[in-house]
């Protein structure tokens, strides 16, 4: 646990390193972003959900979904950048992967803040939704911690996984419901509702969602809850993390003490 928390300091501390806004770079990030989409989808294309809270909820969507490309971006470096201090000190290797997860989830913590300052600017009224806001947090941070082991253990071998993860996460990006509304999409019917519907099986968009409507916009956010009828759809996002997991945390283990060899 000592070693947990010296390496979460260090890795904070080095991810703002020389620079003059220092952490505060981990809010402007999402807040530059959320006013570039902001005016192109919100004011020109004219895709929101026609609701004042609107603005609210995509920023609350970036956030969510910058943490994930931290946690994964940082995460699947974390084993190499670490490597000296791997051959030195002995102590199990998924701590690097973890520390570096831990790092982005106190930037959440910090945007989330910032969100609900926005929230209470905008009159959201909460509800007693809210209080699911913590499991939804948890189940993000099992698929992004899933997908930065898995990454990591990757990475060690094949440098070229930080190049495939900056275009699959610009991909996920897009085709995900962050930056448009997916009940803009699910109102167009057909098979534009079809797959509105299919991506709410993706346990990303299904937990960022969750995030949105218990913590911003219960009446105008579709969930796996109120869209899916069958019992195996709405389980089928928790399998998948849980499974991500197993199958991230088994092949770390497999590969880990073979990290010092290959480095």
């Amino acid at each position: 646990m000592t070693v947990l928390q010296g390496l979460v300091k260090t890795d904070f501390k080095l991810r703002y390193q020389g620079s003059f806004l220092g952490v505060a770079w981990s809010v402007l990030k999402p807040l530059m972003l959320f006013c570039v989409m902001y005016i192109v989808f919100g004011k020109f294309l004219r895709m929101t959900d026609g609701t004042p809270t609107y603005p609210v909820v995509l920023l609350l969507g970036i956030s969510s979904w910058q943490f994930v490309t931290e946690t994964v971006g940082i995460g699947l470096r974390s084993i190499v950048d670490r490597g000296d201090l791997l051959r030195k000190v002995h102590f199990p290797n998924y701590i690097v992967v973890v520390s570096a997860s831990i790092g982005s989830l106190i930037s959440l913590g910090i945007n989330y803040f910032v969100v609900l300052i926005f929230a209470l600017f905008a009159h959201v009224e909460f509800t007693w939704r809210v209080l699911w806001l913590p499991l939804n947090v948890v189940e993000l941070y099992a698929i992004s911690l899933a997908i930065a082991l898995i990454f990591a253990t990757c990475y060690v071998y094949f440098r070229d996984i930080s190049h495939i993860w900056e275009v699959l996460s610009q991909l996920i990006f897009y085709c995900m419901p962050i930056i448009y509304p997916l009940s803009f999409v699910i109102e167009r019917g057909g098979v534009y509702a079809k797959v509105a519907r299919l991506e709410l099986l993706n346990p990303i968009a299904q937990s960022i969602q969750d995030i949105r409507h218990n913590f911003i916009a219960p009446a105008s956010q579709p969930t796996i809850w109120n869209t899916f009828h069958a019992p195996w759809a709405k389980l089928f996002p928790f399998a998948l993390t849980i499974l991500l997991l197993w199958f991230g945390i088994y092949i770390f283990r497999r590969n880990s003490r073979k990290f010092a060899e290959v480095m």
